[in-house]
């Protein structure tokens, strides 16, 4: 189905004037302070928080935080936990914050871990898959990177020499990928948009140049009993890539920017959580991204 975004013109990539539309229809949502920072805080007695920069918009100011293990060794591997890449997707953001207040207390005798909980603040509050210059973050991991979000985050690894052996993005596959950013992706690119089919359950993206496939089958394993795997759809993909193993599809992380090909980590994955599913709930999503992380840790002890 093809549906024609309301800025722009058909064909024709977006100037500023666009982009500038775009922004000015954006509003604040929920609260990143109320929802995010209250709870970061509430961190601060068993883990080490520590402000990697700050993103200044429209005279609005988004501390960035990232949240890491006290007693930080550097003769233990180290695992990356990032949520709200793309701000919009609940559920990646509740289950970083979940993880470090549940679950992460059980791996610290073999990890450092640290944890970037809400990696695009602005982009949570106004429920957007893009920053405010209409970029992607999930698509600026890269040498000169076109956005702040992505930028901040790896110049704080590099500075900090940090080089994980693990590394798993936390993301959602949402309606409104068809309803709203897919027509926003291929109007601001001058293209046409065709949606894809919205897988209906929990999947995985493998990075084709790292696909380690028994560290994707083991968090496929252990999301099972938490929610349900999505089908193949009768081309036998997942968002128009062919699924390699139940519940896995991969891409070049690398090539395409993407948060999970930032470091040369072994064991990377990204998770696509479907809120929208009939046969889930908001906890319940939340508490797949925490079993997710929990799979990646328990199959990569003793191997890195």
């Amino acid at each position: 189905m093809t549906q024609q975004y309301p800025i722009g013109t058909p064909g024709k990539p977006w100037g500023d004037e666009e982009k500038q539309a775009w922004f000015e229809q954006q509003s604040k949502q929920r609260d990143y302070k109320d929802n995010v920072i209250r709870r970061i805080d509430h961190l601060r007695e068993q883990f080490d928080v520590e402000t990697y920069g700050e993103l200044n918009y429209d005279g609005r100011s988004f501390p960035l935080y990232v949240v890491r293990s006290q007693n930080w060794r550097v003769d233990r591997p180290t695992v990356l936990v990032t949520g709200g890449v793309h701000g919009y997707e609940t559920s990646g953001v509740h289950g970083a914050l979940y993880f470090l207040e549940t679950e992460a207390v059980n791996h610290l005798a073999r990890f450092n871990i640290l944890v970037a909980p809400c990696v695009s603040p602005w982009g949570y509050e106004t429920i957007n898959r893009w920053n405010p210059a209409a970029v992607d973050p999930n698509r600026s991991f890269v040498t000169d990177s076109p956005a702040q979000e992505a930028a901040l985050l790896m110049q704080y690894l590099e500075v900090h020499e940090i080089a994980p052996s693990v590394h798993v993005d936390l993301h959602e596959t949402t309606d409104t990928d068809n309803s709203e950013f897919r027509p926003a992706l291929a109007a601001r690119n001058g293209t046409t948009n065709d949606n894809w089919t919205i897988p209906d359950g929990f999947y995985l993206v493998a990075d084709s140049s790292r696909e380690e496939p028994e560290f994707q089958r083991a968090i496929i394993e252990t999301i099972k009993p938490v929610t349900h795997i999505a089908p193949p759809d009768e081309s036998g993909c997942l968002i128009g890539a062919p699924m390699v193993q139940e519940g896995v599809i991969e891409y070049d992380a690398k090539e395409l920017g993407l948060c999970m090909g930032m470091t040369n980590a072994r064991f990377v994955t990204t998770t696509e959580v479907y809120p929208d599913s009939a046969n889930t709930n908001p906890v319940e999503c939340v508490d797949a991204q925490v079993a997710a992380v929990r799979g990646a840790l328990e199959h990569a002890a003793g191997k890195c």
